[in-house]
């Protein structure tokens, strides 16, 4: 039995994406999922915009922040027929050496829809079985979500969620979030789920009055302080409010040469600063300041599988809001959305709902 579906094509870089049919049938150990939704990421705007290569060829349908049912099963993957599901934005092998040693993250072999392998702006979407994160939609009616919407799990929430939880966040702890649209927005409230006191910091003051109700304790726009200003406030901030001067959590949120500048200019001593954003620009840094500080640099690709479901815990439990933060289209209408969030008039995440 054949199924019917449809994905919208990259063929070039800027070049408009075109829809094209193709049989959704798994293979061995895949399932086909008939989408719900999948979210507009900065990175498919680097792919498509900025010639970031990809690495399957052209043409390629993108997307990687996927939701919905799967429709189809493969030998060995019966189990998951029916079931509501989010697909990981990057999903590992399972058997090579890096995965049995636990680095997931780093398996020569992962399979990242929209780079990999075909994408989720689509009807259906393919994919590897292994990994999948399974939705209870009674919790998820309860949480007043609709399914499409949790698509953004898959990058968004889980991405800044494995950067928290890597760095050891913990309930006391200073938190600094550079970069608060998208991920950054999901990354402070993350970082304050985990009790840490949650300093924002972005050039746009509606996205800091958004996270100021969603978990920021200190919202600093980074237009009006250099960054003997910013390090100055946020110094102030530890003062008054009874945290350490030391071992500051920084995430790197903005994809942006500025926000990194600035993130490096806040490490103190028994720093972390982890780079959850992505950028093709160069930046010039004194790299000895990590051996004077005694601090240390993560960067963060992806989350594992595994801590899919407990990501996907705050949100159904409500510590992480992300419905104030998404707002759906249709999937037919991808060249408006691209070209609308590339211009910075959607402000929330966009995800593409198929008819």
């Amino acid at each position: 039995m054949n199924i019917e579906a449809h994905r919208w094509l990259m063929k070039a870089v800027g070049a408009p994406l075109e829809r094209a049919a193709f049989d959704a049938m798994p293979g061995p150990g895949e399932v086909a999922v008939a989408v719900a939704g999948c979210g507009v990421c900065h990175t498919d705007l680097g792919y498509y915009y900025d010639g970031v290569r990809t690495k399957h060829a052209l043409p390629l349908a993108l997307g990687h922040e996927v939701s919905g049912r799967v429709v189809a099963c493969g030998a060995g993957a019966e189990a998951w027929a029916g079931k509501a599901v989010i697909v990981p934005a990057v999903l590992p092998c399972g058997e090579c050496d890096l995965c049995r040693r636990g680095l997931v993250t780093i398996c020569a072999q992962q399979k990242m829809p929209g780079n990999d392998i075909q994408g989720g702006f689509a009807s259906h979407i393919v994919v590897p079985a292994r990994g999948l994160c399974a939705v209870d939609e009674a919790r998820l009616a309860r949480a007043g979500l609709q399914l499409a919407q949790v698509s953004i799990v898959a990058d968004a929430l889980t991405t800044p969620y494995q950067a928290v939880r890597r760095a050891g966040v913990l309930p006391g702890s200073l938190a600094i979030v550079i970069g608060v649209g998208g991920v950054g927005g999901y990354c402070v409230q993350v970082a304050r789920a985990f009790g840490a006191a949650v300093v924002a910091i972005d050039i746009d003051d509606a996205k800091l009055a958004a996270v100021a109700a969603h978990g920021a304790a200190l919202t600093l726009n980074s237009r009006t302080l250099d960054a003997k200003g910013l390090k100055a406030a946020v110094l102030d901030f530890a003062k008054q409010s009874g945290h350490r001067s030391t071992e500051w959590f920084i995430f790197e949120c903005s994809g942006s040469a500025a926000g990194q500048l600035s993130a490096w200019s806040l490490l103190v001593h028994g720093a972390t600063l982890s780079v959850v954003g992505f950028t093709m620009d160069k930046v010039e840094l004194r790299l000895s300041n990590l051996m004077a500080f005694d601090a240390r640099a993560l960067g963060n690709w992806g989350c594992p599988p595994e801590a899919y479901p407990a990501a996907l815990d705050l949100v159904l439990d409500g510590k992480v809001q992300i419905a104030p933060f998404v707002e759906t289209h249709p999937l037919d209408d991808i060249n408006r959305v691209f070209d609308a969030v590339h211009r910075h008039q959607i402000n929330k995440r966009a995800v593409l709902v198929p008819a």
